[in-house]
């Protein structure tokens, strides 16, 4: 059997604040779920997106510390609708008070593309393709 990713992990220090993050992005948390030490929905396609408290990961593994020294390795990457929705979701998360790392650009590969950060700090990248360039 050949592994494939099943399930995209994060850690937060504050289940409400995360939660409502990802809320804002579309994801369809259950109500009342930021009071659970441990979160988990399934997402289109079958791919499921986890939280736990940082007590919650310190019941299994004591002797857990979240990284120092810099900024958290992973990434989420989010689809969007279109290139304009990439702008309005960056805007709208920024004015809530999110941090914004990265305002919207116009990726060389051919997307346009903005990076947030969770309130745990990881990196959210909003993106949608570019449409086609059309010539005069």
């Amino acid at each position: 059997m050949t592994p494939r990713l099943d399930l995209v992990g994060l850690v937060t220090d504050d289940m409400a604040a995360s939660l409502a993050f990802y809320r804002r992005l579309g994801v369809d948390i259950p109500p009342g779920a930021e009071k659970e030490p441990h979160v988990e929905v399934a997402l289109p396609g079958g791919l499921r997106l986890a939280w736990d408290t940082a007590d919650t990961v310190r019941s299994f593994h004591p002797e857990w510390s979240p990284p120092t020294g810099g900024r958290p390795r992973q990434s989420l990457a989010f689809l969007c609708e279109s290139h304009a929705e990439v702008d309005t979701l960056y805007v709208e998360l920024t004015q809530a008070g999110y941090q914004g790392e990265k305002s919207p650009w116009n990726a060389f590969w051919g997307q346009r593309y903005a990076i947030v950060r969770d309130p745990d700090g990881n990196s959210v990248d909003l993106f949608a393709p570019l449409p086609p360039a059309t010539t005069p």
